[in-house]
């Protein structure tokens, strides 16, 4: 399906090709960030490689045109208070430009078959969704609060805490998509007897709280996504 395609595109460029260096630069440089420029490009190249069709090059400059742009408007009225909501509003608004264009182009064309393949491209979609894009949708749902004060004392490996929530979220598609729920309710108890002792000996309520927000957005998106998932496969087989 030409549509996972497109997304599956987006998800790529936006949180796997873009280093936190760029965002940076972006913000402080705006309109004149190389980092803005070279984004775009990035984008409007994988759009070419993963649709390859030539044919498809109005769908691909619709794209690329209209994600430079929203960057920008989002650049330009960022501030520290409406960081996380213009997050949200980018993101959304990458995903309707690439709707729209699939109605408008794609939908309405009768060469356009469904394949074999697009179950495949939905399983790469999900499960790329759960990884990278996901940690940072949660580590901007935290911003609202100060979360380096919250787990000061409680020290940890680096980025541990995102690569375990990246494999708890990827078990939890697996299990809700191959039916073993019983795997899911034990995943969730295996964290809560670790958690425990750390929460005991911590005697911080804040902890307490943002560690149980933190799972239950994870493992929540991860059921949703799964859920999905399923829903989606008879749609496009």
């Amino acid at each position: 399906m030409i549509l996972i395609k497109l997304i599956l595109a987006h998800l790529i460029g936006d949180f796997f090709l873009q280093p936190y260096s760029w965002v940076k630069e972006k913000e402080k440089k705006i309109l004149r960030s190389p980092k803005l420029y070279l984004h775009v490009l990035i984008h409007i190249v994988l759009l070419f490689v993963i649709l390859w069709d030539i044919s498809k090059w109005p769908i691909i400059v619709i794209i690329g045109v209209s994600h430079l742009a929203i960057d920008i408007l989002k650049l330009k009225f960022q501030t520290k208070k409406t960081k996380r909501l213009l997050f949200f509003i980018d993101q959304f608004l990458h995903l309707l430009v690439i709707l729209l264009v699939y109605w408008l182009f794609i939908a309405s064309d009768p060469s356009v078959k469904h394949l074999l393949t697009d179950q495949t491209l939905l399983l790469l979609t999900c499960v790329l969704f759960l990884t990278i894009p996901v940690s940072i949708i949660m580590k901007t749902i935290f911003l609202k609060w100060n979360i380096s004060k919250i787990v000061e004392g409680n020290e940890s490996l680096k980025d541990a805490g995102k690569y375990i929530g990246i494999l708890e979220r990827v078990l939890v598609f697996v299990f809700v998509i191959l039916d073993h729920w019983e795997a899911v309710g034990f995943l969730i108890t295996a964290k809560s007897v670790f958690r425990f002792g750390d929460l005991r000996e911590s005697k911080e309520r804040k902890l307490t709280e943002y560690i149980l927000i933190g799972t239950l957005i994870s493992f929540g998106i991860a059921i949703l996504v799964g859920l999905l998932y399923l829903v989606s496969v008879p749609l496009i087989s």
